[in-house]
């Protein structure tokens, strides 16, 4: 049995204010706060799939190249924050403080720091930002909400989500800029494969062995 680490002592009253706030805030703004703490991860893959459409539509293959690595970064900054996560085995603040929130308390053992919604909408933000500068802008602001919704739901103390946060961009912006390093050479090697189709809209140039021009 895990011994369940206290993160009271760092911010719990900022917590209990900003839960105590929740409960006095009109119904539809909970009701907002709630689902796009619930559901608000989809505009991400959405933004995802939209940089990388511009991409290919734009026939750039080196830039869509760094589009298709948005999601696996993605999911390298949530392993990074998951292993975090086991590894200091923060109770849940709606537990330790048993605090009535919006979002039900889950389970012992579903550890609190960092914040898993915060660290994949940080990571997905700082990725499209090396993508497109507009789509970055429009995940950022998205994911600083995200962050804030899941404190507001009472999920989360207040430097869970902050870290999480960190952690979505010091995973993403360097894995990212790795990829958009390479992304000539990626595109030039994948250009003539299977996956040309992800990379661009253009066809390929005709066989000049099995074309017509070859039969002349």
């Amino acid at each position: 049995m895990h011994l369940a680490y206290d993160g009271s002592s760092i911010d719990g009253p900022a917590y209990l204010s900003i839960v105590g706030l929740a409960h006095r805030a009109p119904g539809w703004v909970d009701s907002l706060v709630t689902g796009w703490s619930a559901f608000g991860l989809g505009l991400f893959a959405l933004l995802m799939v939209l940089a990388w459409w511009q991409a290919r539509r734009a026939d750039t293959p080196a830039a869509a190249v760094t589009a298709l690595a948005v999601p696996p970064v993605t999911v390298l900054a949530f392993g990074v924050d998951s292993l975090l996560k086991l590894a200091v085995h923060e109770n849940r603040p709606c537990r330790q403080l048993h605090a009535i929130t919006l979002e039900a308390c889950p389970a012992p053992g579903d550890w609190s720091f960092p914040s898993n919604h915060a660290a994949l909408a940080s990571a997905a933000a700082f990725a499209l930002l090396l993508v497109s500068r507009r789509l970055g802008l429009v995940a950022l602001a998205a994911a600083a909400l995200m962050a804030a919704s899941r404190v507001w739901v009472g999920a989360h103390y207040p430097h869970d989500v902050l870290i999480g946060f960190a952690v979505g961009a010091l995973v993403a912006l360097p894995a990212t800029w790795a990829v958009q390093r390479k992304q000539s050479a990626l595109a030039a090697r994948l250009k003539n494969g299977p996956l040309r189709p992800l990379l661009t809209t253009a066809r390929p140039a005709p066989d000049g062995g099995g074309g017509f021009a070859g039969r002349q």
